[in-house]
């Protein structure tokens, strides 16, 4: 018997992707972060993929009015399809025209003024309308051998309704670099939330569940949004508006299976290369043997 408490599949997905991506001066002048690659992709690629595999058909980019290569990069190229074409460059042709499958569709909405996460996430609500929706952060890049993030959320909440919102464990003196939340009754993989907290001091942290960039939320959260006052760093804090819908509806934290790339670092930019240059089958044993070469010239010993 289906329950009666859950929500409706999620089928669209909400990219905030307006951030100036300072850390990676002078790279980010002229290429956006989100656009940084991994491997032989982007990294806004890999959360869009995420996205479509958990079931989502409409993607919506929340982007300012000065970044255009997110919104060129999935339009279509007709002179570069056309030279690859009578070059008979099958396999390339294939590769950007499948950027994004047929059936899904990109919506690309102006958030006019940088005013937070929370703000970002509100102007995606005329295209979101009224049901369950997911946000994902680009830089959080999670590598997962089965099912990709989102779409273990997705499961959770399809089958025990509310929202639910991505965590991992982080060391307690990092708390001051997340939302963090209390749970009741976490099981392992999922509990449900009673506290979440922008940024707390380890001291004054209720746990080290760090929230990461992943976030299945039912419509209810948009009203929330259009009241929340500026928080932490002057900005409206998604963090805070869960805050407030908790005393509403229920809302899940879970862990989902995979490995978390914080690509928003350059060292994390740079374990997430590692990590799909060995994943990729073509690359993989190149890429080992430059490693060792590499450590080897260094004087690294292996043990």
């Amino acid at each position: 018997m289906p329950n009666p408490n859950a929500v409706r599949r999620i089928r669209k997905a909400v990219f905030p992707v307006a951030g100036l991506g300072t850390r990676f001066l002078p790279a980010t002048k002229t290429v956006p972060k989100e656009m940084l690659p991994i491997v032989d992709r982007p990294l806004i690629q890999y959360a869009v993929d995420e996205a479509i595999a958990a079931g989502c058909d409409t993607l919506i980019f929340v982007t300012n009015r000065y970044k255009h290569a997110v919104a060129d990069y999935f339009d279509k190229a007709y002179e570069l399809e056309q030279k690859l074409e009578k070059a008979g460059k099958q396999e390339q042709l294939a590769l950007i025209r499948n950027v994004l499958p047929e059936g899904v569709r990109a919506v690309f909405v102006t958030q006019a003024e940088a005013l937070g996460l929370g703000h970002a996430v509100l102007c995606a609500r005329p295209v979101v309308g009224d049901e369950p929706f997911a946000v994902l952060l680009p830089d959080d890049l999670i590598w997962s051998q089965g099912d990709g993030a989102l779409k273990q959320m997705a499961d959770h909440a399809e089958a025990s309704g509310g929202s639910a919102v991505a965590v991992q464990d982080v060391p307690r003196e990092q708390t001051g670099s997340y939302g963090i939340v209390a749970t009741d009754a976490f099981d392992g993989q999922s509990g449900r939330i009673r506290q979440i907290v922008e940024k707390p001091s380890p001291e004054q942290a209720p746990s080290n569940l760090a929230v990461v960039g992943r976030y299945i939320l039912t419509p209810a959260i948009f009203d929330l949004l259009e009241t929340t006052q500026k928080g932490t760093g002057g900005e409206i804090q998604l963090t805070d508006a869960i805050a407030a819908l908790l005393e509403v509806e229920p809302v899940d934290a879970f862990r989902f299976r995979g490995t978390r790339f914080d690509c928003g670092t350059h060292i994390g930019l740079i374990e997430a290369t590692i990590r799909y240059a060995l994943d990729n089958e073509k690359l993989s044993d190149a890429a080992r043997e430059l490693m060792q070469n590499a450590l080897g010239e260094m004087g690294v010993v292996e043990t």
